[in-house]
């Protein structure tokens, strides 16, 4: 069972940045491709970034602010892993819930079934 555990959530104002967290357990990484999703209130949940085995991209309206990292280092026996989102220039219309994803056997955005319980990311003007 993929068991996904976001942290790094914050406040902060308009230009900064921020560091969020992912710790993954219980997945094989040569099959799982992990990503990130945001929500705000009364939208629908939106895929921002997703990497999977090398390959990696994001969404165009965060593309050059937003890079998403693996650390497999640890995954040796497939334990416990890590997936990152590091976020520059935020912008107000960044903020939202942000999701720890993953999506076993496909990389596609409507492939993702185990979530975490999600971070808040508030960016003021």
């Amino acid at each position: 069972q993929v068991q996904l555990v976001e942290s790094g959530g914050d406040s902060v104002q308009a230009g900064g940045s921020l560091r969020l967290s992912c710790v993954a357990s219980g997945y094989s990484v040569s099959r799982t491709c992990l990503g990130w999703f945001r929500q705000v209130p009364g939208k629908e949940r939106e895929g921002v970034a997703r990497i999977y085995s090398g390959y990696f991209d994001s969404n165009d309206s965060v593309k050059g602010r937003f890079t998403i990292s693996q650390d497999n280092s640890k995954n040796q026996d497939n334990s416990k892993n890590a997936v990152y989102l590091q976020m520059d220039s935020l912008k107000p219309e960044d903020t939202a819930m942000y999701y720890c994803a993953a999506a076993v056997g496909s990389c596609n955005w409507s492939e993702f079934r185990y979530w975490g319980q999600g971070t808040q990311v508030t960016v003021s003007s």
